[in-house]
């Protein structure tokens, strides 16, 4: 979909998720979205998932997290289901992958 805001604040980075999943969303084709100034439009779109990311997607949406481990399957796969989706967790990651990038003087 299109996200309009008159205008993005400039210089302020966005994330976006699926408000029932916490999935990521895509804006532009980045995860992070740091607004340029007159920018009022972003494009968002459902990134690519593998689809191991898609299948732990709609078991996460059938299966109560207390019965995961009830499923008769690989034990890493209740690790990785029990591994919801968290923005803080993205937020942390980002921030480092960004400090790399600015570290290293190459700003996308």
């Amino acid at each position: 979909g299109n996200c309009s805001v008159s205008p993005f604040p400039a210089g302020h980075l966005w994330l976006f998720r699926d408000a029932g999943t916490n999935d990521r969303l895509l804006v532009n084709q980045q995860e992070l979205f740091v607004a340029a100034p007159n920018v009022s439009t972003a494009d968002i779109t459902l990134p690519v998932f593998t689809l191991k990311e898609r299948c732990l997607q709609v078991v996460r949406s059938l299966v109560k997290p207390v019965d995961y481990r009830k499923l008769d399957i690989v034990r890493s796969l209740y690790e990785e289901l029990e591994d919801h989706p968290d923005i803080r967790k993205d937020l942390q990651r980002l921030s480092l992958e960004r400090s790399e990038t600015l570290r290293n003087g190459v700003l996308e």
